[in-house]
Parts: structure tokens; sequence; C-alpha cells
């Protein structure tokens, strides 16, 4: 399974409509979405599909004038599809590097444990593949649950993850660690498996992905958030987890390199709620990285971490306050796209 960092042709976004949960604030969350695709076709591709075929073409043909007019490199691949929600990171499809090129792996989707409807979204790749969105580039079913979300691979055989997510029995019910271990061996060429027992978001529907809490920044170096405040309900989890952290090792035996991000100003719904704001939550794209910010006074020391972390790659701050409303935020309504698969 390829590093994000590697070279991509694009990036999936499955759009928001008035049949998801975004149907009461649309307004305020499509610009989140606008700016994604916007700063992507500064680099590369945009897969985008939608339920809703009217605003699907308007899509397309302002997405696609706008590219155009900046001669930028990026454009549009637009498909009808039907679609439960919006999060791409979980139900898109997962890429790995065969001898024979990409290949892309369509995982079952179950909306993290069956916690709301996922039928259409379990059967997005396969429309999307059927539009010819990925070109001549394989998708294969793999009966076996797994989110995009809920793993992180260095480009070189290492997964992260997490326990809770991946052995949550909603999920894959008849599957322990070591039975797991060797179907990411078969389909992702896994060599190891780091697994946290640690770490979680209040407000996290996904029972704590990895992308919420612990990112590759490079082969050797490991991004995490931490939280500094004694009194806050994440100290003691977030702190255990920084301590596992510091105990995994390379493949060659030697310690990652560990970067601390921000921990945000506690952010609340209307109902009171605490929402998962998270810096983890950053998107790598060829020559740049979209950084979730929040409006809050944390926002300017993550785009410096970030930016020393990727000294090679743009940042681009995009405003995910919207998308943290609905308990995720900006990687996890993308999914990336390898090399040579997109060519619109």
């Amino acid at each position: 399974m390829p590093a994000e960092w590697a070279p991509q042709s694009a990036v999936m976004l499955t759009w928001p409509h008035p049949g998801t949960d975004w149907s009461d604030s649309l307004a305020e969350v499509e610009p989140v979405f606008l700016d994604v695709a916007r700063a992507v076709l500064r680099f590369e591709h945009v897969v985008l599909s939608c339920e809703h075929v009217v605003r699907l073409q308007e899509l397309e043909r302002d997405l696609n004038d706008y590219a155009r007019k900046r001669e930028l490199p990026g454009r549009v691949v637009a498909v009808p599809a039907p679609a439960n929600d919006t999060w791409a990171r979980d139900h898109g499809p997962i890429a790995i590097a065969s001898v024979d090129g990409p290949e892309l792996l369509d995982f079952r989707f179950n909306a993290w444990g069956g916690k709301f409807p996922w039928e259409k979204d379990d059967a997005l790749n396969r429309h999307l593949a059927n539009f010819g969105s990925f070109g001549t580039t394989r998708l294969v079913p793999v009966e076996f649950v797994l989110e995009g979300g809920s793993i992180e691979s260095d480009g070189q055989g290492t997964i992260l993850t997490t326990s809770e997510c991946l052995l949550t029995p909603s999920r894959n019910p008849t599957m322990d660690r070591g039975a797991i271990e060797h179907l990411m061996a078969e389909t992702l060429g896994t060599d190891r498996v780091l697994w946290l027992n640690h770490g979680y978001l209040d407000g996290d529907d996904t029972d704590s992905h990895i992308d919420t809490l612990a990112r590759f920044c490079a082969a050797d170096h490991i991004c995490y958030v931490a939280c500094p405040d004694v009194s806050d309900e994440h100290y003691s989890a977030l702190a255990a987890m920084e301590e596992e952290l510091q105990q995994f090792h390379q493949a060659n035996g030697q310690p990652y390199r560990l970067t601390s991000l921000p921990w945000p100003d506690a952010i609340h719904g209307d109902d009171g709620e605490r929402l998962p704001a998270t810096y983890a939550n950053f998107l790598i794209i060829n020559g740049a990285v979209l950084v979730p910010v929040y409006g809050v006074p944390q926002d300017e020391e993550a785009l410096n971490i970030l930016a020393g972390l990727f000294p090679d790659r743009e940042m681009i701050p995009v405003n995910c306050r919207p998308l943290i409303r609905q308990h995720g935020s900006l990687h996890c309504i993308t999914m990336q796209i390898p090399a040579g698969v997109v060519k619109a």
C-alpha cells in the first residue's frame, strides 16, 4: 500500500446532497468541498460523484471552467452515483502497488459498524468503475470491512492502526488480531502492523480512526495529537497513546521521529456536544498539504508545524469547522487515487 505522499492522479470527493445529514447545512458545507476541489485542481484531477444530476452538471461545468481559466493541470471527472453520505476516505477504494501497476481494492463498508445507512456508499466504487472513472485499473472486491481512515501506510510495508477500530465486533466479528494481520498482509502487502491501544476523540463516530490521531509524515516520522491540559477528558488516553508511539520502532529497529500536533480549543455543537476537531486530519496531495483549520488560536501553530514536516509542499488551510459538525474533517471527505489511474 503506497504512502499518501506517493504520486497521485486524482482525489475522490462524494458531494453532499439534500438526502444526506448535510441537508440543513448545505449552504455552510458546500463551500468547504469547493475549497478542497479547487485546491486539488491546482495539482491533479478530481473524481467527483453526486446523487443529484443537475447539481453534478453545475459542479462539472463550474470547476472545469475554473481550472481552464487558470490553466491548472487538473480536471473534474463527474459521475452521477447514489450515496448515503460524503465520507470518501472510508467508502472509497484503497490503492495498492503491484508488479502490473496500481490496483484499487473495494473493501466492504458498513458505516463504522452499522451506525448509519450504508448500502449506497458500499456500492459507490462499483458505480465509479463502471462509469470508467478509473480507466483500465482493476477494482478488486475484498469481503472484509475496512475503512481508509482506519489505516496509515508508510509505503514500505508497515501499517499503523488502532485496536479500538479494527477489533470492534460490529465490523468483522469472526476475526481476531492475528487473522486481520494475515488478511492485510495478503491484500495490502503488509509486513507488520503497529497497533495503538489508546487514544480517542470525543464526538468521533469511527471508533478511533488513526487519521484523527496519528499520521506518517515520512517513513521514519509520525506526527500525532497531544493534549497538554491535564483537566481535559482526553489527557490520559492521549498521554498513553504518546507512550505507545515512543515504544514503536521502524523495521530497521530504529525508533521513530515523533512530532506532536497542537491541541485545538474545545469546539462544541449547538446541542453542547464536543466536536472532534483534530489537526491530524490533513490531506497530502502532489505538491501540497491541505490542512484543516477551525478558527481557533492553534490554527497558525498547526500550519507552521506541518510546514516544517513537509518543507517541499505548499500548506493550504481549509476551514473545516462546518465539517466537524457531522463529526469528521478534511481527510475524512477525500480519498487519493494513485498516479496512472485517472486520465481526465
